[in-house]
């Protein structure tokens, strides 16, 4: 079976340094690698959650092996309030001593021809990972060609976005999948470097599908609520854009907290050479986190 590697895996246990009875929360479960190498550990528990109902598989195996330290919702992270709400023997105040985020889209999805993630991948245009109200074929089809278009330069940040939108509607009848869609976008610009013309307007869709940056934002909102003294926040980003509503919650919450909250490094933590040559899907991941005194 297909594993999805974690990213800077060591590196998030040793800046979230696990402690007995604590109450964790991991708001992006996947194949379980954070939650395992947390509770393996220390003797604490973790919270899960992912939006994704395929990971409900590999949560079964995590209740027989930690049986009365785990458990698992199918939710978005946004909802982490009602998720942590849901286990009062875990956490009977629904307070918490750490929060762990990992923003990358899964080998899960990114395999599956099935999820319409990958132009790479010929399959349904898709692009949902669990809980979404329309999908990747339902924006090409339902917004306008203007809609489209600021979608594709606001989450793609695709300079090309108004051809790139003018030619999907153009072709609206001929795009049913992922490869489809991948070659009216190379009819219409060209290759940049070794990045796949489609690159940009496929990240801007699988975001605007998910509402990825709301989402991001509405959990970090929550967070800071409902931390313990000495609670940490960490989020493992993959580009520009998240990276950014990170950083920049981050630096503003320590600026306004009067000394409550501290950086846990105030330059983004990356992956080793090491690990970029062993998963180079890790080259572009940065770590960020903060703490609560």
């Amino acid at each position: 079976m297909l594993k999805h590697i974690p990213v800077l895996l060591n590196e998030v246990i040793d800046t979230l340094e696990p402690k007995d009875n604590a109450v964790y929360f991991d708001g992006t479960f996947g194949g379980g690698g954070y939650t395992r190498a947390i509770l393996e550990a220390a003797n604490c528990k973790v919270i899960a959650c992912d939006r994704d109902p395929f990971v409900k598989t590999f949560a079964k195996d995590f209740y027989e092996k930690y049986s009365g330290r785990f458990a698992f919702s199918h939710a978005k992270f946004s909802e982490i309030k009602s998720v942590i709400d849901q286990y009062k023997e875990f956490s009977p105040q629904s307070r918490i001593d750490g929060i762990i985020l990992d923003l990358g889209v899964s080998n899960f999805q990114l395999s599956d021809p099935e999820r319409g993630f990958s132009f790479r991948l010929d399959g349904p245009l898709n692009m949902s990972m669990g809980l979404c109200e329309e999908n990747a074929l339902d924006v090409i089809r339902k917004y306008s060609e203007k809609d489209l278009a600021d979608i594709i330069y606001q989450y793609g940040e695709e300079h090309f976005s108004r051809g790139i939108a003018k030619s999907i509607k153009k072709n609206l009848d001929k795009i049913k999948t992922t490869e489809d869609l991948a070659n009216v976008i190379r009819d219409r610009t060209r290759k940049s470097g070794k990045i796949d013309a489609a690159t940009k307007t496929f990240q801007a869709l699988r975001i605007f599908v998910n509402r990825e940056l709301d989402e991001l934002e509405n959990v970090l909102q929550t967070s800071v609520d409902i931390l313990n003294n000495g609670g940490k926040i960490i989020v493992v980003s993959f580009h520009s854009l998240e990276d950014r509503i990170v950083k920049q919650f981050f630096k503003s919450t320590v600026a306004n907290s009067n000394g409550r909250f501290q950086f846990l490094n105030k330059k983004p933590i990356t992956p080793s050479k090491s690990e970029i040559d062993s998963n180079p899907k890790s080259r572009s991941a940065k770590l960020r986190g903060i703490y609560m005194l």
